[in-house]
């Protein structure tokens, strides 16, 4: 039996830095829009605290098993529960479903926005949601038994600027492909380092950092075009650099869904990118974007040299993945399937597949 509309949500989110915490900071922007009280649990120390501070108020703990401050946590939640009384409390990611407790009356959800190994942290749990249908076949597949959603992600809102590209010591002319994540092996810039040094005329955004910041340096300098890359850091708002480029390019290895991938759309730029998780469940090559196999830095540049050289390609594309953006990566879908399950209703689902 479902509940009246939900008013007060509590989230759990241990994260650190990348499209997904955007992700999670949108969210908590879209539920307020549309009244929610909202309060959080995080690490120290975001970048992105400054944006859900407004939102309501905010615990800071790592939460890890080793520190006596996870017991903190434990007993501050608990108190939160007891006295604000949320209608749900939002575990995001697998570690923030230890916090969870045997809450009466409060909807007790884990989003996860990539395949779970096993499912010893969501015993606390009355429903699993995923960011794609495969995520919730592999909870099934681990002995899941109580319900497992599929609501996905939407873009931000953003009037995406372009910035100078005087500013990041790029030609006017140049062709310029960027791409954004955490340096690690999964994202696969090193693979799209290799593609753009197959074009000799073109430029290449890197925004984002991480452990193989060196490497990826490194691997430029080999290939002789450490003079056409930016390593940007990270920016407060992606989507102006983005906006930017003649082409957003998402390499990755592994990829859950891509929610930088749907933010290029948001911004108008053409898109290639491999055939991992997400972009294989939702993004049409030659309709949407260019689809290229994994690690395949060969087809990556084959991709990128036909938006240079083909007119109205690159326009086509972005028309096609604006549409498909708006049909089934929408904002206000997505907010009611989540207040759906906040009141008890689990079957809401957003579904999107891919003809």
């Amino acid at each position: 039996m479902t509940k009246a509309m939900p008013k007060r949500v509590l989230h759990f989110h241990f994260g650190k830095e990348g499209g997904a915490e955007r992700f999670f900071v949108n969210l908590a922007g879209a539920f307020a829009e549309r009244g929610l009280e909202q309060r959080f649990v995080i690490r120290p120390n975001r970048t992105w605290e400054g944006d859900i501070t407004p939102l309501g108020p905010v615990m800071r703990n790592n939460f890890s098993r080793i520190s006596p401050l996870s017991l903190l946590a434990h007993w501050r939640a608990n108190a939160w529960v007891r006295d604000w009384k949320p209608d749900a409390v939002m575990a995001w990611m697998p570690r923030a479903g230890r916090l969870l407790h045997d809450w009466p009356g409060v909807v007790k959800l884990a989003r996860m926005g990539d395949f779970p190994e096993n499912l010893k942290h969501f015993g606390k749990c009355d429903v699993l949601v995923g960011n794609l249908p495969g995520i919730a076949t592999r909870c099934r597949d681990l002995g899941w038994q109580r319900p497992v959603l599929t609501i996905s992600n939407f873009a931000r809102k953003v009037d995406a600027s372009p910035i100078n590209r005087a500013a990041m010591g790029t030609p006017e002319g140049a062709f310029v492909v960027v791409a954004s994540g955490r340096f690690v092996r999964r994202k696969g810039f090193d693979t799209l380092i290799r593609a753009v040094a197959r074009l000799p005329d073109a430029y290449l955004w890197l925004l984002g950092d991480g452990e193989q910041r060196g490497a990826l340096t490194a691997l430029a300098k080999e290939l002789g075009m450490a003079d056409r890359v930016r390593f940007a850091g990270w920016v407060s708002e992606p989507m102006h650099h983005v906006a930017a480029g003649d082409a957003f390019v998402m390499p990755s290895r592994h990829e859950p869904l891509g929610n930088t991938l749907l933010e290029a759309w948001q911004a108008g730029v053409p898109t290639v990118a491999t055939r991992s998780e997400g972009p294989d469940w939702y993004m049409r090559d030659g309709v949407d974007g260019i689809v290229t196999e994994i690690d395949d830095d060969f087809a990556i540049a084959a991709g990128l040299a036909r938006l240079r050289d083909e007119p109205g390609l690159g326009e086509m594309f972005v028309a096609n993945a604006r549409e498909r953006l708006d049909a089934y990566f929408s904002r206000d879908a997505v907010v009611d399937a989540y207040l759906r399950v906040f009141s008890g209703d689990f079957t809401a689902q957003t579904r999107p597949d891919a003809e």
